[in-house]
């Protein structure tokens, strides 16, 4: 049973940017454990309290053409996410930057940065109670990609409404899926060690195995409705992987299930790297209906339908899915592309219809993703190769853009948001500079600001006034109003009207 928190806050520092905690993730945050179920209201995600530098700009746009689709981008920059290394190798130093919203300029507009140690995957926009909501994971990774963490849904006020937690308390939720339905419920993902006989596969005998578990959630209480395990349905010998191979000491991740996602007829569809296979289940028994690709394929695969170690399957409607085909078994080289393949039960065939690929042949070794858009244009996250691209519905490249060196988003997600922020804007002064920066994180209505200065709380004046341009916008005062005692900031829409205000602010000028 959800309960509301009482809104006592305790204030933290977000990349500069105050933000407040309610009592229960306060006290997460200092090591007690914080009472809540596991879909709980109005609790924060787990902030980072010290972060040592602001957050950076999280996307180089190399090509931005007329004809890309509304809203903004949805995006998790972090630091070699998931990245494969010799066995027993420490995860990398720094694991997280944060979920961020970005405009087609690659400003940030909201941006929530995580602890040092954790990562974020899959942020995006979906829909909860018919009301858009924003949804990613959280949690800790280690190098062979394998996550601990929890789900976030939050509403336009960034407020978290549900906090969604493993079943099993000694279990934990994987980072490769946070998918919500419109039952009101969370498809995710969880890996089991478990004690195998894996000489079928060349292993020891008193081996272990990572078992994928399939969890379809109630949101509102947390129960599962289905599970999933795969040793019950697929056998390890239909695993292209090997014991000894990319797990090294590791338990024999066989499967690797990387997306979960409904089919059209409201069964689901589960991918799965270990396979480069697509199984679609029915979604009351659990049982496969069929399987595409693999080894054991239950179509026959026409000319360029194999996949390898393909993400984010996606069912587009009569008889097509579209999927992130990495064609890369952990480590680049081949062209990576998005497919859509469409499958005749009838004949038992599955045909390429169309592909997309990059002009710069870009090649994924790991994660990865697309977006359909309401236009007609696919969105791609090129996952680990730390690129996102939109293609018209002719296939021609309407934008692209960079991470920062060694960063890459899980997945990359376009989608018109407004947010609503309940904290107020803030505005401060650069000792340097002597400029204003004005801030209001999340919020999407702001179209410029406007800076008030003056030597009395009551008597301010306009000295200056500066269009957008991110979530911290520099506005350069006059020289007459360099030493003013107090400053204020005003939030403005597109037709000039105030709809923010900081609260009045001493400068510390003299």
């Amino acid at each position: 049973m959800s309960r509301r928190l009482a809104r006592t806050c305790t204030a933290i520092i977000l990349g500069g940017l105050v933000a407040a905690l309610p009592p229960a993730a306060a006290a997460e945050q200092a090591g007690e454990p914080a009472a809540e179920p596991a879909a709980a209201r109005g609790a924060a995600a787990p902030a980072a309290e010290e972060p040592a530098e602001e957050p950076p700009a999280p996307l180089d746009v190399l090509e931005r053409r007329p004809g890309t689709g509304e809203g903004l981008l949805f995006v998790g920059p972090q630091k070699n996410p998931g990245r494969v290394g010799p066995p027993g190798e420490e995860p990398p130093p720094e694991a997280g930057r944060g979920p961020q919203i970005v405009d087609d300029r690659g400003r940030p507009v909201w941006y929530h940065r995580i602890p040092q140690n954790e990562y974020v995957a899959d942020f995006r926009v979906q829909e909860y109670r018919g009301q858009k909501v924003l949804t990613w994971w959280q949690g800790k990774s280690d190098n062979a990609g394998l996550g601990e963490g929890v789900g976030y849904v939050a509403d336009e006020n960034y407020d978290i409404i549900a906090t969604v937690r493993s079943p099993d308390p000694e279990q934990s939720i994987d980072l490769h899926e946070f998918r919500l339905t419109p039952q009101g419920t969370a498809l995710v993902v969880s890996y089991q060690q478990r004690p195998c006989d894996l000489t079928p596969v060349g292993g020891p005998a008193d081996g272990d195995v990572l078992e994928s578990v399939v969890w379809e959630l109630d949101l509102a209480t947390g129960e599962p409705l289905l599970e999933w395990r795969s040793l019950d349905h697929v056998p390890l010998q239909e695993s292209d992987e090997r014991p000894s191979g990319r797990a090294g000491t590791r338990p024999f991740d066989y499967l690797h299930t990387n997306s979960v996602s409904l089919d059209t007829d409201g069964d689901l569809l589960v991918s799965a790297v270990g396979t480069s296979t697509v199984y679609k289940l029915d979604r009351e028994t659990g049982e496969i209906v069929w399987r595409l690709g693999g080894k054991n394929s239950d179509f026959r695969l026409g000319a360029g339908a194999r996949t390898i170690a393909q993400h984010d399957v996606v069912a587009v409607g009569d008889g097509t899915y579209r999927m992130f085909d990495n064609q890369n078994m952990h480590s680049d080289g081949y062209e990576t592309r998005v497919v859509w393949l469409r499958i005749d039960p009838r004949r038992g065939t599955a045909e390429l219809e169309r592909q997309l690929v990059h002009p710069d042949r870009v090649s994924t070794a790991v994660t990865g993703g697309s977006q359909g858009l309401p236009n007609g244009n696919t969105l791609v996250g090129w996952g680990s190769a730390g690129r996102i691209s939109e293609f018209d519905a002719a296939g021609r490249l309407v934008f692209d853009a960079a991470f920062p060196e060694e960063y890459s988003s899980y997945r990359a997600y376009r989608d018109e948001w407004e947010g609503e922020p309940e904290t107020a804007p803030e505005v401060r002064i650069d000792g340097a500079s002597g400029d204003a920066h004005a801030v209001w994180n999340g919020a999407t209505e702001v179209a410029g600001w406007r800076v008030l200065a003056g030597d009395a709380r009551d008597g301010l004046r306009p000295v200056a006034s500066e269009p957008w341009d991110g979530l911290d916008t520099d506005v350069a005062l006059p020289a007459d109003a360099a030493d003013a005692a107090y400053v204020q900031a005003e939030a403005l829409d597109v037709d000039g009207e105030v709809i923010g205000a900081s609260a009045v602010t001493e400068t510390g000028a003299g």
